[in-house]
């Protein structure tokens, strides 16, 4: 403890290593707990800030015998100090090594955050390899969205769990308090969760390869355990645990509020949108729900605004009664309101007049192509009248600053789409001059960030190239000379890093080779610009015999087997193969909400019931 705390005075921000914040388990371990580290590889500002880690904490704190403790990835400065003075890792409440915990529990959100699992591992006392660890090490689970590509995380993981957590992370927890208390090899604790519904353990696979590197067979290797894992989803939102209170940092983090999820899923059926095929059917929250855990979690953590999430708030079928009765309860209290990312076609000019009473956020809205053809492809469903009416209302009441998402490198896409969002910025200037000066805001922003295509494993483009480094580059350029307009900033993401993102996305068993080796030569907190290095990268594929443009830049077969195949997430292979071959002749689908589009779901009893 000594030497912790003689490095909380060496490091630049020692908030993120204190613990102690309120609303945080204020309690030791006892005898016949099971101890569950809940990890994010990522930095505390972005740990704190994610909803899911908030809801699963509060679970795991709340079931009997379980003790749920929080361990961050730390900053340079911190993690030379803890390999010095040979300080393993440890988590945020009880400074526990993270060698001590029965579970070891990672969160898998982004594909650059996988070589900080690795470092977390090692520093925290843990074998790196799953295939290296003792009997008594801890059972090392992950969960989350990169989990449906589980594969390039196979040496590491002991076990994913796949889809909703609220339920099957106390099932995981059972079970191996359960095993652990007879006695049990680690062997036939790991086989006992292979057999729980939503849960894949990577050893009791095994894969095969062609001559030319693609995948030949998936199977598994021991008798009982399932050739294809089903996602687990939770129907009933409206009843879903949800927390009444959340730790409050003492620092400031990424988003600093009370976040109400509203609803989970989303219909829209974006083509390249991996998060709307895995999420869904879409649920909803009540209002009356809503409005009950607003007042709690307002009462409970002093925060000032409130944010509402969702995939796709717009759509949710309450949004103007639940802003306005918000608004109603926290207006005298001065609690702000903020509306996450929305469609165009959205109707919230309501919704945007309510969130405004107290003080207005940056309003961010989603075009994600510059021309009609391409939005048709995408299946984005907008259209530029959309965005028109979209940026009128806000301006209308009382917006000056708007920012447009796009995305460039999209399958069929052109210089001409490239430059159709140049023309949108435009079209967004005039709109806010057409508004009388007097109704206005002054001082109008427009930003415009674009990310690079990274095609992901369940969508209709898994199956799509994306851009090499050199195209990227040139229509990054492209860009930038169109977007040279006055009020109107460009912000773009490193080509380098979209690369990698795709191989990984879409990689195999062998991509976990690439990734140790990465982390071996150095590579982590490789989502931060200043750590990032691409050199490394590029060597770690070169001493695995392994060539980066086979995962990214190469255009998949349908009849090629996939390396996440053996996964059944919902949506079927066949529908995503439909809207795939509909995207190249630019083809819409509707809302399923208006019409079932056979996706799949109705497989599954109670999903898609409305």
């Amino acid at each position: 403890m000594r030497r912790i705390e003689k490095l909380l005075d060496e490091v630049e921000k020692p908030a993120r290593y204190l613990g102690g914040e309120m609303n945080t388990l204020e309690r030791q371990a006892q005898e016949g707990d099971l101890r569950f580290a809940f990890c994010f590889p990522d930095t505390y500002e972005v740990a704190m800030s994610h909803l899911g880690m908030k809801i699963l904490y509060d679970i795991l704190n709340n079931h009997p015998r379980t003790l749920c403790e929080r361990v961050m990835m730390p900053w340079i400065d911190m993690l030379e100090g803890l390999r010095r003075e040979e300080i393993p890792l440890f988590s945020l409440e009880n400074r526990t090594p993270l060698r001590d915990f029965d579970v070891v529990g990672f969160t898998l959100q982004y594909e650059m955050s996988f070589t900080n699992i690795l470092e977390m591992l090692d520093l925290g006392g843990i074998q790196v390899k799953s295939a290296d660890r003792a009997e008594d090490a801890p059972i090392v689970v992950a969960g989350g969205p990169c989990a449906f590509n589980p594969e390039p995380l196979a040496p590491f993981i002991d076990a994913f769990m796949l889809g909703d957590g609220e339920t099957v992370i106390l099932e995981v927890c059972d079970i191996i308090r359960t095993l652990r208390e007879q006695g049990a090899a680690r062997e036939e604790i790991l086989y006992a969760l292979a057999l729980i519904p939503g849960v894949y353990v990577p050893r009791f696979y095994t894969a095969a390869y062609h001559e030319d590197g693609r995948l030949a067979s998936f199977v598994p290797n021991r008798e009982g355990v399932p050739a294809a894992v089903t996602k687990r989803i939770e129907l009933d939102l409206e009843n879903a645990p949800y927390p009444e209170k959340f730790p409050v940092p003492y620092t400031q983090v990424v988003h600093d509020r009370i976040v109400l999820e509203i609803m989970r899923g989303c219909t829209r059926g974006c083509r390249f949108c991996q998060a709307g095929m895995l999420y869904r059917p879409v649920r909803e929250r009540s209002p009356e729900k809503l409005f009950a855990l607003a007042e709690k979690l307002v009462e409970n953590t002093g925060y000032e605004e409130l944010s509402l999430s969702s995939l796709s708030s717009g759509d949710y079928s309450c949004l103007s009664d639940v802003t306005k009765g918000l608004m109603e309860r926290f207006q005298q209290k001065r609690v702000g309101l903020s509306l996450p990312s929305m469609r165009l076609d959205s109707l919230v000019k309501q919704s945007l007049e309510n969130t405004a009473q107290v003080k207005k956020s940056g309003l961010t809205l989603a075009p994600e192509a510059g021309t009609q053809r391409l939005r048709d492809v995408i299946n984005k469903g907008v259209t530029q009248e959309d965005l028109v009416r979209a940026v009128t209302d806000a301006f209308q009441s009382g917006w000056s600053a708007v920012k447009l998402y796009f995305m460039m490198g999209l399958p069929t896409e052109t210089d001409e789409d490239l430059l159709g969002i140049a023309e949108l910025a435009k079209t967004v200037i005039d709109c806010y001059f057409s508004v009388p000066k007097a109704q206005r805001a002054p001082g109008l922003r427009v930003t415009i960030s674009t990310a690079t295509f990274v095609p992901k494993a369940f969508t209709p483009f898994q199956w799509a190239a994306q851009d090499t480094l050199e195209e990227i580059r040139r229509k990054q350029q492209l860009l930038r000379e169109a977007l040279r307009i006055k009020g109107v900033t460009f912000n773009w993401h490193d080509g380098e890093l979209s690369l990698l993102e795709a191989c990984v996305a879409r990689g195999d068993r062998r991509m976990g080779e690439v990734i140790y080796a990465a982390w071996q030569k150095g590579c982590k907190l490789d989502s931060w610009n200043e750590h990032f290095k691409f050199d490394k990268w590029m060597e770690a594929f070169a001493d695995c015999g392994l060539d980066p443009a086979f995962y990214a830049s190469r255009h998949r077969e349908y009849s090629e087997l996939l390396p996440w195949a053996f996964i059944d997430m919902g949506v079927t292979q066949k529908y995503l193969q439909l809207e795939s071959e509909r995207a190249l002749r630019g083809e819409t689908t509707p809302d399923c909400r208006e019409d079932c589009t056979g996706c799949g779901l109705r497989r599954f009893e109670g999903v898609c019931a409305q």
